[in-house]
């Protein structure tokens, strides 16, 4: 299938059949670049959908962080179901990168937990991009990271087919060539095992199932897919075929050999350079780690900190830029004829150009002190000029766009203003400062007595716990939002909020882009006139946003005087309030709040399974750290079983184990 299908029951409206239409003929047109301004609530995933139905163009739509890049994955596939909607973000569910403090002489190795679903995802998402043209592909900024060579990748690809004639240990040297290790007594993703004529071969990209490939001679015989653990046969005979590498970072044989002599002149010259500036320590230090990286490269292919070499392996010259997932793009049959959208674009394209030279600070310590060589730094994000000079149609959504994507769209801003929904920007009103704890406690309880929620945002971390703890001692059902909350728990927090386990959300700097929170019916923001990043005229209007989901939503900007950020907040509000009230009495709307399902909104990058039989096994786990305590034992016990042969119940036991993996999501 190369054409989009949009399947939805919902029509345009509002401003949306206008957005649409200016949009799809500025893709049509060649427009490099778009911005949508699009206010909270006014459909913006739904007008960016049907403006890639309309072009029929491939997308690379990028989010500003995981939660939210989810969220999008999970709407997007429910808009395009017969089409390829992949994921792909960063696949760490913890990450400690390798770094060194000279001052205190403390080197910190690189300490990384992979989460294996989120690396199928990717492997999914670049599988897609190169064999299909109808691909939408979420992305958070991991996209513009190194992930190895499209080409290299590709052309290490193995076409399994009915009738091939090959060899049973050829067969298996290519695996071990494309990074899969033999496994014969644990089966899991990017493995294989051999018995006699069979090999079973679990694919890095799939999910449950297996492929077995059973042999008659040097023949294959029969291609079927089974249970990974059972064994059992799940898909009719396959004819053929595709298996791709177990890693993005593949080498072959001959380019790693080439790659290798590089490295080893590389090492040659910063020994010469260490010597002549009688750094013994950072020598031998480089040398020892290189010669190490060196011999692990030739036994196995493969090395800790590979990615670190990769200027090598790939063959690019220094201060190339690395492979990305936007040249897997390139390389796939759109041949770079595709969309780039920035989600939240306001934050994203800061986010954007600031990747590089973070990431040069910390590894340049490390080459200067003999931890890595001067290719490491080779290994790096896009620059923010790269990153422009890839992407040749990029649409920018945000209800309040940056200078920079109103500069480069030149003029080119759709406006969307008006809610299918009839819904009214809150209004924004000033209350004074003085006396803001006490006021607002008052409101508090106005709203809680009619079962709606409430967002107060404050300065300070200080401020927000004392606030938290003065409501809570006061019989306030109140919690505190705070940086140091990983995703995980910080959807479990709005996700309570919604559900009415508390009512009082407070948060500094938390409570602004991409969340959609219907219950809400007040936002509250304390020293209103402190003029700054967190109280500027976009971050106001981002944070009012919260409560434009709510027919009864209201502002209270606490603050002794206006400032000029407040000002044009409120007055680009009034504008819009003016805009939308005018439709609605044109079109005899009456406003109603949004109605929006209470969903995990990563649900989406799992396997659904919602067997009640396995609501027991929670029960008496209702913490996050008990129930992943709860999948550790249950992970031992199906291995246990499998390897007894017991498949039926290692089956039963990987069953709970998704449903519990979901449910940490749910809690």
């Amino acid at each position: 299938m190369s054409n989009f299908e949009l399947i939805t029951p919902f029509k345009p409206s509002g401003d949306q059949p206008k957005a649409i239409e200016e949009l799809t003929e500025g893709v049509l047109k060649g427009l490099e670049h778009q911005t949508l301004l699009g206010v909270t609530g006014s459909g913006k995933t739904f007008t960016i959908a049907n403006v890639i139905a309309n072009t029929n163009k491939p997308a690379l739509i990028i989010a500003h962080n995981k939660a939210l890049a989810a969220q999008l994955y999970g709407e997007f596939k429910e808009l395009f179901p017969n089409n390829a909607v992949e994921f792909f973000v960063s696949y760490y569910d913890y990450y400690q990168p390798e770094a060194y403090i000279p001052s205190s002489d403390t080197y910190i190795e690189k300490d990384a937990l992979v989460n294996e679903d989120i690396d199928r995802l990717r492997h999914s998402a670049t599988i897609s991009i190169l064999e299909r043209k109808d691909v939408i592909v979420v992305a958070s900024v991991s996209c513009i990271y190194g992930i190895g060579s499209p080409d290299e990748y590709l052309g290490m690809h193995l076409f399994i087919e009915k009738g091939l004639l090959i060899k049973r240990a050829e067969l298996l040297k290519k695996l071990t060539e494309m990074l899969y290790l033999r496994s014969d007594n644990e089966f899991k993703r990017g493995t294989f095992r051999a018995r006699g004529d069979i090999v079973d071969i679990y694919p890095a990209f799939f999910y449950d199932d297996a492929i077995r490939v059973e042999f008659f001679g040097d023949m294959i015989d029969r291609i079927i897919k089974i249970d990974v653990l059972t064994g059992k046969k799940t898909s009719k005979e396959l004819e053929k075929i595709v298996l791709y590498p177990n890693s993005h970072w593949i080498t072959s044989k001959s380019n790693l050999q080439r790659a290798q002599e590089k490295i080893e002149e590389e090492l040659g010259e910063r020994i010469r350079y260490f010597k002549q500036r009688n750094e013994t320590l950072f020598m031998h230090r480089i040398e020892q780690r290189t010669l190490f990286d060196l011999e692990m490269l030739s036994e196995f292919g493969f090395c800790h900190g590979i990615e670190n070499y990769s200027r090598h392996l790939s063959g690019r010259n220094p201060g190339e830029p690395p492979y990305t997932l936007i040249d897997y793009i390139n390389r796939g049959p759109s041949e770079g004829d595709y969309l780039t959208i920035i989600d939240e674009s306001h934050v994203t394209v800061p986010q954007i150009g600031a990747m590089y030279e973070g990431d040069k600070s910390r590894k340049q310590t490390l080459v200067d002190y003999g931890f890595r060589l001067p290719s490491a730094l080779d290994n790096r994000p896009l620059k923010a000029d790269e990153f422009r000079q890839r992407t040749k149609q990029v649409i920018y959504v945000s209800a309040t766009p940056g200078d920079y994507e109103i500069k480069v769209s030149k003029g080119r801003v759709i406006e969307q203003v008006i809610r299918p929904t009839g819904l009214v920007d809150p209004p924004m009103i000033i209350r004074p400062a003085k006396n803001q704890v006490e006021e607002l406690l008052e409101e508090i309880q106005k709203r809680t007595s009619v079962n709606e929620r409430i967002l107060v945002t404050t300065l300070t971390k200080k401020m927000a716990e004392d606030l938290c703890d003065h409501y809570k001692e006061l019989g306030i059902r109140v919690r505190y939002l705070h940086s140091d909350i990983d995703t995980l728990q910080r959807i479990e927090i709005l996700r309570d909020l919604r559900l009415g386990v508390f009512d009082v959300l407070i948060g500094i700097n938390l409570l602004r882009e991409g969340l959609d929170l219907p219950e809400v019916s007040l936002v509250a923001v304390f020293d209103a006139d402190k003029e700054g990043f967190l109280r500027s005229e976009r971050s106001l209007i981002q944070t009012a946003g919260r409560a434009a989901r709510n027919v009864n939503g209201l502002v209270i900007l606490y603050a002794d005087r206006v400032t000029k950020s407040m000002d044009k907040a409120i007055k680009e509000t009034e504008r819009r309030r003016k805009k939308q009230i005018k439709y609605n009495e044109q079109m005899g709307i009456n406003p109603k709040t949004i109605s929006s399902a209470i969903k995990d909104i990563l649900n989406s990058i799992y396997q659904s399974q919602t067997e009640p039989e396995y609501l027991s096994v929670a029960e008496d786990n209702k913490s996050y750290e008990g129930i992943e305590e709860t999948i550790k034992k249950l992970e031992i016990d199906m291995k246990e079983s499998a390897k007894d042969l017991d498949f039926e119940k290692a089956a039963k036991i990987r069953d709970k184990i998704k449903y519990l993996r979901q449910l940490i999501l749910k809690i």
